[in-house]
């Protein structure tokens, strides 16, 4: 037999790494709630994790520097009056976050670059349309103000952030609760999952059903989806024996599956992360103590296993890195910011190579920070493909694209007449005006006390 045993491929020796213990976020209260999100979200700047809170809904960031342990007494962002069940970096803006909760509201906030000195509690845009808990949220990959949200209503919600209003709602198309909802790379398609176990292609500013595929999974338990390249599909879930699976989809041919995979038969529902720079999935187990990865090729089998990184606790929940806020000079191709019961350990997954020069293979032009289209545009049709930049010599963060909420149309509840709409505007306009000035204020002090220090 002549047939090739070993598949060749450079990321067959990619290797997770935990690291030292002093590069840990330590003693801090992680969520004890039982929603299947990832609890936290990272970029170039913060790490965010969703914490305990006593009445009401909370979530600390803090800067990536500030690892260690982190005081009893630091402030969070604790705004509503719920649990908060999701929380996401804006993609175009690394001091933006949105978060969703318990209280049917998502909230959108603005850090400052230090992180915070006191506790947040108002946020910049309050979005209201939701009638239960809202669970997933989700940025646009290249229209800038553009935020999914899906909540137990069954709905999806597609919010233009800077005017502070819903545009499209699909209310219709989820018979029941949704569990994962996700852009394809340009934002021109969004694909849900949902409990009634069927998969879902949108059209998302009509709010139509392009495709769907009934029972990706034979099993009950949750279904998590995401597009891969070429926009096939990849999903997670559950065989009809409660065994965990892995499976790739062709939406122009649902009837049957590329590939489909049998992985073990742990019960955490399975969260997806994937990287098409490589085409490297990440399967990140909820209760598991691995993170296993596959690469996905146009060859058969398609997903093909490469390795997997384990270590001793389990994970609460996980973050994942955008590729800028890599180190690429030590080829690190991803890492994950895994939650454990008291802390937050960061993994970095590397493929070994003797050369210190920068490695064109595993860093192509990756997507940055520049949205492609503005919301307005986005909603009335425009499209945009994403904008590439170079890892070379690492990421610079230029200055972030400015959050501009256009005051005399933010309308901060969905519940509020058109007259009394009218009278708040003029105190909102005035509220911005003064947040504005504070924020002058404070940027000269620190100018002052710097130019102070160096004399």
């Amino acid at each position: 037999m002549s047939r090739k045993v070993v598949r060749s491929s450079k990321f067959r020796h990619v290797f997770g790494q935990g690291v030292k213990a002093d590069q840990c976020y330590d003693d801090i209260r992680i969520s004890q709630m039982t929603w299947d999100s990832n609890f936290c979200t990272v970029n170039p700047k913060f790490v965010a994790m969703i914490v305990d809170a006593s009445g009401g809904g909370a979530f600390i960031v803090l800067p990536l520097t500030k690892s260690g342990r982190i005081d009893m007494s630091y402030p969070t962002v604790c705004g509503h009056t719920g649990p908060v069940l999701d929380i996401e970096w804006c993609p175009h803006n690394d001091n933006i976050i949105a978060s969703g909760s318990e209280d049917c509201s998502v909230m959108i906030w603005e850090m400052p670059d230090g992180g915070l000195v006191s506790p947040l509690t108002t946020p910049l845009v309050k979005l209201e349309g939701h009638s239960k808990r809202v669970g997933i949220l989700s940025w646009h990959p290249t229209a800038h103000n553009v935020l999914m949200s899906a909540g137990c209503d069954n709905v999806v919600i597609l919010w233009n952030v800077a005017r502070g209003e819903a545009v499209v709602r699909m209310d219709t198309q989820h018979t029941d609760l949704i569990y994962s909802v996700c852009w394809n790379r340009d934002g021109t398609q969004i694909l849900t999952s949902c409990k009634d176990k069927t998969l879902r292609l949108l059209d998302p500013r009509k709010g139509t059903v392009i495709t769907e595929k009934e029972k990706p999974h034979e099993g009950s338990r949750p279904v998590r989806a995401v597009f891969v390249n070429d926009g096939k599909i990849l999903t997670t879930g559950f065989s009809k024996m409660s065994e965990r699976q892995v499976a790739l989809w062709d939406p122009s041919n649902f009837s049957e599956a590329l590939t489909l995979q049998e992985l073990d038969t742990s019960s955490g529902v399975l969260l997806p992360f994937f990287d098409p720079d490589t085409g490297i999935v990440y399967l990140c187990g909820k209760g598991d103590s691995s993170i296993r990865y596959f690469e996905v090729t146009d060859e058969a089998p398609y997903v093909h296993y490469l390795s997997m990184y384990t270590s001793k606790e389990s994970q609460k929940g996980m973050g994942y890195m955008p590729k800028r806020g890599l180190e690429v000079n030590k080829c690190e191709i991803a890492r994950f910011y895994k939650l454990h019961e008291r802390k937050c350990e960061p993994v970095v997954m590397t493929v070994p190579r003797k050369s210190d020069l920068f490695q064109e293979d595993l860093f192509p032009d990756t997507i940055g920070p520049e949205p492609s289209v503005e919301a307005d545009d986005w909603f009335n049709g425009k499209d945009g493909q994403p904008i590439l930049i170079s890892l070379k010599d690492g990421y610079v963060a230029s200055k972030p694209k400015e959050f501009k909420v256009i005051k005399s149309l933010l309308a901060t509840t969905a519940s509020t007449s058109p007259h009394s709409q009218g009278d708040n505007s003029g105190l909102q306009a005035l509220q911005a005006e003064m947040k504005e000035m504070k924020a002058t204020i404070e940027e000269l002090t620190k100018r002052v006390s710097e130019l102070e220090s160096k004399d």
